[in-house]
């Protein structure tokens, strides 16, 4: 029962319409045992001549009653135990969403996202499948072998019963046999369908680099792999129940040749009558499909259970990132943020990414952060949104350790503008609003802001346009501005860009710099950027290298330094006195 810890309480809820959907099952099996009996009754009453017109009608009545009831109590049971079933699966996948939406930055680093697809999907619909069809033909096929099996005691009697089921006992013993191999053997279709999914996905989304490289055959090749190794792995496990099935259909063909031989013999020496034999014959029909089925009911439910496992390790995992027992019940931060000899690792690596950060941003002012690739910028950034932790005392905001503050006010506080801008597949208008419900005026306001409102207006369906996977049918520039009004948008009271305008060109940066001259006002702004323009009017600039504070101050504070600030300074100024004798030679 621990297995189904995530989902208890939602089968608790639907309890009694999973009683009232058994109850229903429990009446089919009971009209189905009924119905072989009538037809033996006939069958006597016939053979002695007692079978008349009257009598004939009264039996006719009862077998369409039969049926009738067999058919709205089967409707009422399938709907009632599968649309639990599919309730059941409802909740779980929600719930399972929920929680990956609330794991860390960190969780994905080490998980695949095919893995975690295939767990959304075939896992938990192993899981929905096994609740209803499997706890459904369970119960059939626990009902009807034993009531089957006392009827043909009755009708048959014990000699002619045990005969004709000693077959059907072995069959049962060769599927108890073979359900570890098919459990390990479902475990790795598990496995290789996760596999095959990653690779799909992966695949897909870098298909422009895979073409840009002309590797389609070297990717092929390697999707080949992956799907041969998952039809193996399939054709494992088929071959245990191929070969499970024919044995069935043989073994069952045995058992009606031992009641037909024997059971004949005693009808024609009057030990039992043609209209018992009849039922017999009938009752012990009803007996294969159970015991059939039964590899097949082991097989919904031994994937069921690798599915629920799986599922469960991932329910299980606690997100490394989450609100403090202690934590202050604020409404809202003003962006006072200070950092205190602050050091911080990665898991997993083995030294730091930033040291011995001491550094204050006062409300409503502006720092930018400059330095080498992998020097610790957007570490800073991501650490101001708590996306990892930190330890306690070495990052406040407003005076209050980061980790006291609520998660869901620190990140509704901030508008955050990534260096890997990420669109989703959805129009313009939604991906800037991203559900703050704002008007169209601010929309608009804020496309202006960032510089994309003429782009918005040239597309046909203007702010409509749907801009596909990631924002593909965008421009690097356009996707970045539009993630620049998206952050805009939310009007929040700490904004991070982070090298958010890398992919424009100098004079649209210029553009939005003034856009932005207002909005940063009165705001507290953390600013990365590897160009100088982007920067120079911030109050306070850091330089950061290897993860240290190498050079603070002001525009004109750090070049009067000489240091880094100074030569980076200086490279910059004559790339762009080049690309303007290049642009003139042009002209």
């Amino acid at each position: 029962m621990r297995d189904l810890e995530f989902i208890r309480d939602i089968i608790a809820k639907n309890k009694y319409k999973y009683a009232f959907g058994i109850l229903s099952l429990i009446v089919v099996d009971t009209l189905q045992l009924v119905l072989p009996r009538v037809l033996g009754i006939m069958t006597d009453l016939l053979k002695s001549g007692e079978l008349n017109k009257s009598r004939l009608a009264v039996y006719t009545g009862i077998v369409a009653g039969i049926a009738l009831g067999i058919a709205v109590f089967r409707f009422t049971w399938r709907y009632m135990v599968y649309g639990v079933a599919k309730s059941i699966e409802m909740h779980l996948r929600n719930r399972f969403y929920h929680h990956l939406q609330k794991l860390s930055p960190n969780y994905y680093n080490n998980h695949k996202t095919g893995d975690l697809m295939a767990h959304a999907t075939s896992d938990i619909n192993n899981v929905s499948t096994a609740l209803g069809q499997g706890v459904a033909f369970a119960f059939d096929s626990a009902i009807i072998p034993v009531a089957a099996i006392a009827m043909m005691f009755r009708t048959g009697g014990v000699g002619l019963t045990l005969a004709s089921f000693g077959p059907l006992a072995v069959m049962a013993l060769i599927i108890v046999f073979n359900v570890d191999l098919m459990h390990r053997s479902l475990q790795k279709i598990q496995e290789a369908f996760s596999q095959l999914t990653e690779r799909t996905r992966e695949n897909i989304s870098g298909i422009r680099v895979v073409k840009a490289f002309a590797q389609e055959k070297h990717e092929e090749d390697k999707f080949r792999e992956t799907n041969i190794n998952n039809r193996n792995t399939v054709l494992k496990y088929t071959k245990v129940t191929s070969s499970l099935f024919p044995m069935i259909g043989t073994i069952s063909a045995f058992s009606f040749v031992i009641a037909l031989w024997y059971g004949g013999v005693k009808v024609i020496y009057g030990d039992i009558s043609l209209g018992s034999f009849v039922s017999f014959n009938s009752y012990l029909g009803m007996l294969i499909w159970p015991i059939a089925a039964l590899g097949w009911i082991v097989s919904i439910f031994q994937r069921a259970s690798v599915s629920i496992k799986r599922i469960n390790e991932i329910m299980r995992e606690k997100p490394e990132i989450q609100d403090a027992p202690n934590v202050v019940p604020l409404r809202g931060i003003k962006g006072r943020i200070e950092f205190r000899n602050l050091t911080f690792t990665y898991p997993g690596a083995s030294r730091p990414a930033l040291k011995n950060i001491n550094l204050l941003i006062e409300e409503g002012k502006t720092l930018a952060i400059v330095g080498r690739t992998g020097s610790g910028k957007t570490t800073l950034i991501n650490l101001i949104q708590r996306l990892y932790n930190v330890e306690e005392g070495m990052l406040l905001i407003d005076g209050v350790d980061i980790n006291r503050i609520p998660l869901s006010v620190l990140r509704g506080s901030m508008g955050y503008v990534p260096q890997d801008t990420f669109l989703f597949s959805s129009t313009i208008r939604e991906n800037i609003d991203f559900f703050c419900g704002r008007d169209d005026e601010s929309i608009i306001n804020a496309s202006k802001i960032a510089q994309v409102y003429e782009n918005i207006m040239d597309f046909p369906e203007k702010f409509e346009t749907m801009v596909g996977e990631r924002g593909v049918t965008l421009s690097g520039g356009q996707k970045q501005r539009i993630a620049i009004a998206r952050a805009i948008v939310r009007d929040p009271e700490v904004l991070l860009l982070d090298d958010c305008l890398s992919a424009v060109d100098t004079n649209t940066e210029e553009e939005i710099l003034k856009g932005l001259k207002d909005v940063l006002k009165n705001r507290t702004s953390v600013v990365v950027s590897h160009r100088i323009s982007s920067i120079k009017h911030a109050d306070e600039i850091i330089v950061l290298d290897d993860g240290e504070i190498i050079e603070r101050g002001n525009h004109e504070s750090l070049l009067k330094l000489k240091g880094e600030y100074y030569d980076l300074y200086q490279k910059q100024l004559l790339a762009e006195q080049i690309e303007g004798e290049d642009e003139y030679e042009l002209l």
